[in-house]
């Protein structure tokens, strides 16, 4: 690769502004200036070391780094092209000469140039390391990108030697990768651009049979191939070598060749794949041959590398990966997280503690910071693909933004990163060599430190050390174990029942208590059959116990508990996500205590744990949710295939929202909009997957589409626990759309699409709909639905037409059915569909009786008529029927409806009760004072009637348990339930006399 050089050579600008550091080697440093100038005249060349500002550079390379020194000396034109245009050029232009290769080059050719780019650009890359001119991140990137093009020349060139030699049959031999099957995928620190100095290159290899049917040669073939670029790279000549490739990490690799199947691949990690290999996938990445292969591949083993659901188990394996690199790998000295102060300051004692140490594999490595992203990102990754970054800076920034690290760890883990790859790079590029110890003597030490910059070796000791420490702290505190084993309450123990009364439980159920203490130490919960899940919960039974304990009914919340961990599959995971999460011990334990219902859905679904951990209460935790719906909804292929997925984020937003409400962390408000902005999400999601599976069976209707409207609480953004969603669905198309249209092609699937006329095609999308809503699974349906509040009710069709909404509305509908139109709101449908349809139910509420007196009256009377019906048919059953009482939820409602169907002025009406009482009194339609008041009572009402789902569920209880009772009253601030029952009453007397008022009892309504 041939450089163009000046006729008056300068340094480029670039070297100027570069920090040199000093030759430790002064003899080096002086003959390789004299080498330099010799080679130069016999280039016939400016001479190098004349170069102004050139000197010190020059230094630094003869002094520090004899590599470095032999490959300036060797291709002298390549080292004045690179002072004179500065690195960025230079390796820019030797990574596109190497995607220039042609394929069809002679082998020997191909690796003579692959080995010339790879010590050209290594010699630029590492002389903007030394001199700061780049950054770590554009160091790694460059040494990155050059083993890329590396392997995409090389994997170019075998796979159109095995096409022209007849073992291959490419598909476009001018571009032999694309659609050829096979794929080189980076791992480790080149999946993720963070290649050091002299690393190894970690590679998986494999391929496609698909793509290649009836050869039966194939596996040879590819296999041959693999070696053949293991040759490529490795092989030492006179121009040395390229990268060395380290093959594995391939699916088990002491049984499987070197060139694995895509199928034999995905069954290994769907069965046996192991959590080092799950950290390794984080960073794969396809970075040769056929790349969209590769990309189809790892999106085929996506669901075991982000688990759905947090898996805590994943820090034990890793930490004890970690234990067994202590154990196994000479790394250096083991106690530096005991070390005292006044040793790290000694410089001497610094020196003297890291000499020999590996800064790679050793405590407070680069290993231990790794090990601190990945693992949080394997536990928290599944459900917040935001955390998703290879790079481990990356992913220390991601996981600090999403609270998982605090600010502080990630400034010391990436601190500690920087420092110790700086210094990785400075080992490895003095001889080449894959080093990560630091020199083992004082006199070695005090040379790296000089190629650091350090003036006083024991300075740059001591500072290393300390950055170490506080690093491998935070590795500590991440991969800690909980409680020792010796501090369990074990049912054989003569003390154990005296244990439990310490803990708070009652003689009575000591008994009892010891049971099901014992049921847990034998082998009867499938969650504890292993060795590993038994010594987790004997290192957590004194925190159990002691917050069971702490409970008013401690005997009944470890019976619950129980019922919890017999319904666990994992064990481990189980218990691992308790003793990372402490808190979540408690949380559980509130549920167990206060909410009954809570916990009995908690112990059918365990799934719903998941939503307990966000300990975020913001629109952050809501974005996350409501995002991870948007995802798995737009890789969904089928509704079967995204429901299940989809209940579990549902089961553990609703957990979240209502654990978040039983700790008084989160009001009713923001709950409701939560709640209902994750049904929104749902039903957009839903109505999208299932409009494409029906035009594949069913063809389109031009020009037609479908819209669902939410009513009730959903419409208002007032969903509660347990809330239906009441829906609408409202579909149009144009008059000369008689049926739907199919494609002329059949699908894969080989079932041609059959057309249906206009109105069925809409009303099977609607059935389909509603299904996919309905669909019961392990944690229940997504939502219980209720179509009644649609045009004729349960009678009429589950779609209407949006002409014949208008008609309904226009001619027939009723006043109850305008009123509940008032919280109609479209919430999935095309914009142009919904415009209308919000237009369509604007108008219907339009044409109103504020005209006229006597229409009017007719309302006023029709709402009165009907709240009485209901008063009759359904009583309240009692005071804590927060509905259906008299001055309850339902008279407040009953006020805001009926008053903006009688309001002139259609800026007045909202879905929310509350706003539209704001309104109207704004607009004069109101009182100010009722209406104040009418709003203070929507808020007291619906947040007593959540909380009191959150505890009893739909069921309305005659009376409720003490434990659930404290979540009431320290919700209101009241002393105690009859002082909550007061005020209640007094809240239902005053909504009375408002209603009355602004509602007259029949008698005193004329009839119009």
């Amino acid at each position: 690769m041939d450089q163009p050089i000046p006729p008056s050579p300068v340094l480029h600008p670039s070297w100027q502004g570069c920090t040199w550091p000093l030759p430790a080697d002064g003899r080096g440093a002086a003959i390789l200036h004299e080498h330099l100038a010799a080679a130069c005249a016999r280039a016939g060349l400016p001479d190098v070391t004349t170069l102004p500002g050139a000197a010190p550079l020059i230094d630094a390379l003869g002094g520090n780094a004899p590599y470095l020194a032999d490959l300036a000396q060797r291709d002298i034109t390549a080292f004045l092209a690179l002072l004179t245009e500065g690195a960025e050029s230079c390796t820019r232009r030797i990574l596109d000469g190497l995607e220039a290769l042609p394929p069809a080059m002679p082998r020997a050719r191909i690796m003579a140039e692959l080995r010339i780019a790879k010590r050209q650009a290594a010699l630029a890359i590492a002389l903007a390391d030394i001199g700061g001119a780049w950054t770590l991140e554009q160091v790694t990137l460059a040494l990155s990108e050059l083993a890329e093009n590396a392997l995409g020349a090389a994997v170019r060139h075998l796979l159109l030697h095995a096409h022209e030699t007849g073992r291959l049959r490419l598909r476009n031999p001018e571009n032999p990768c694309r659609g050829s099957g096979f794929v080189v995928l980076a791992m480790g620190k080149l999946g993720a651009r963070e290649l050091n100095y002299s690393s190894d290159i970690d590679l998986i290899v494999l391929y496609d049979p698909d793509r290649h049917p009836g050869n039966e040669g194939l596996r040879h073939t590819f296999v041959r191939m693999t070696s053949d670029l293991v040759t490529l790279m490795e092989a030492r000549d006179a121009n040395g070598y390229v990268f060395r490739m380290d093959l594995r990490l391939r699916p088990d690799p002491s049984a499987t060749p070197a060139a694995v199947s895509f199928p034999a691949a995905i069954q290994y990690y769907e069965s046996m794949g192991r959590t080092w290999e799950r950290a390794a996938m984080t960073k794969a990445r396809p970075v040769a041959g056929d790349i969209t292969a590769g990309r189809r591949f790892l999106k085929s083993i996506h669901p075991f590398v982000w688990r759905r659901h947090l898996d805590f188990a994943v820090i034990d394996d890793l930490h004890d990966m970690k234990a067994r690199i202590d154990r196994h790998r000479n790394a250096g000295h083991a106690d530096l997280d005991s070390l005292p102060p006044e040793r790290i300051r000694d410089p001497a004692a610094a020196t003297a503690w890291l000499l020999g140490q590996n800064v790679k594999l050793g405590q407070g490595g680069i290993r231990e910071v790794e090990f601190v992203a990945q693992a949080l990102q394997l536990v928290w990754g599944g459900r917040r693909p935001e955390l998703r970054d290879p790079t481990t800076l990356g992913a220390l920034r991601r996981l600090r933004r999403a609270g998982l690290l605090e600010r502080a760890q990630s400034a010391i883990l990436a601190r500690n990163y920087r420092m110790l790859r700086q210094a990785e790079h400075r080992l490895q590029m003095r001889m080449d060599h894959q080093t990560h110890s630091l020199p083992d003597t004082v006199d070695g030490f005090a040379r790296f430190a000089t190629f650091m910059l350090a003036a006083v070796p024991g300075e740059l000791a001591s500072g290393m050390l300390a950055v170490m420490q506080r690093s491998r702290r935070i590795f500590d505190q991440q991969f800690a174990e909980g409680g020792t084993e010796d501090q369990t309450i074990a049912p054989e123990d003569a003390d154990a029942a005296d244990r439990l009364r310490g803990h708070g439980f009652a003689a009575g159920d000591i008994n009892d208590a010891l049971v099901i203490l014992n049921r847990w130490e034998g082998n009867r919960l499938r969650a504890l059959r292993s060795d590993r899940a038994r010594k987790l919960l004997r290192r957590l039974l004194p925190t159990l116990m002691a917050e069971i304990g702490s409970r008013q009914q401690p005997l009944a919340v470890l019976r619950r508990f129980d019922a919890l961990l017999e319904r666990q599959w994992a064990g481990v995971q189980f218990l691992s996500l308790l003793e990372r999460n402490p808190v979540l011990i408690h949380r559980i334990m509130t549920v167990l205590d206060c909410a009954p219902f809570l916990a009995d859905h908690l112990a059918q679904t365990p799934s719903a744990l998941d939503g307990l951990l966000d300990t975020e209460d913001g629109p952050g935790a809501l974005g996350t949710a409501t995002a991870l719906v948007r995802r798995h909804v737009a890789g969904a292929g089928t509704a079967e295939q995204v429901l299940p997925v989809l209940r579990g984020l549902v089961c553990g937003e609703e957990f979240r929202l209502s654990v978040a409400r039983l700790e008084h962390r989160m009001g009713e408000d923001r709950a409701a909009r939560a709640r209902t902005a994750m049904a929104d999400t749902v039903m957009r999601g839903l109505l999208a997957v299932v409009t494409r599976e029906h035009r594949r069976r069913h063809g389109s209707v031009p020009g037609g589409a479908m819209a669902v409207v939410a009513l009730g609480k959903a419409g208002s953004h007032e969903m509660m626990p347990c809330s239906d969603l009441d829906l609408m669905l409202v579909f149009d198309h144009p008059d000369d759309a008689g049926e739907s249209v199919v494609p002329a092609s059949v699908p894969a699937d080989g079932i041609p699409p059959r057309p249906l006329s206009a109105g069925t095609y809409y009303v099977r999308l609607a059935h389909a709909f509603v299904a996919a809503l309905t669909a019961p699974g392990r944690e229940g349906p997504l939502y219980e639905v209720d179509m009644r509040l649609r045009p004729s009710g349960s009678k009429g069709p589950v779609a209407v037409s949006l002409s014949a909404f208008r008609r309904y509305h226009a001619e027939s509908a009723w006043t109850w059915e305008r009123m509940a139109l008032t919280r109609a709101r479209v919430v999935a449908g095309p914009p142009r569909l919904a415009g209308a349809l919000r237009a369509a139910i604007a108008h219907a509420l339009d044409e109103g009786p504020h005209a006229t007196a006597q229409a009017r009256a007719r309302v006023l009377h029709d709402v009165r008529h009907m709240r009485e019906r209901l008063a009759r048919e359904r009583p309240a059953s009692g005071p804590w029927d927060i509905k259906r009482r008299r001055g309850g939820l339902m008279d407040v409602e009953f006020v805001a409806q009926g008053l903006q169907l009688l309001a002139a002025v259609p800026a007045t009406r909202s879905p929310s009760t509350r706003l539209a009482l704001l309104r109207m009194a704004r607009a004069g339609e109101m009182d100010a004072h009722d209406a104040g008041m009418l709003r203070r009572a929507d808020l007291f009402w619906r947040t007593l009637q959540g909380l009191i789902r959150i505890i009893c569920g739909r069921d309305i209880p005659e009376t409720i348990p003490a434990a659930s009772l404290e979540i009431l009253t320290g919700e209101f601030n009241v002393p105690d339930a009859a002082a909550l029952l007061r005020r209640m009453d007094r809240m239902a007397a005053a909504v009375t006399a408002i209603f009355d008022r602004l509602v007259p009892p029949i008698a005193d309504t004329p009839e119009p």
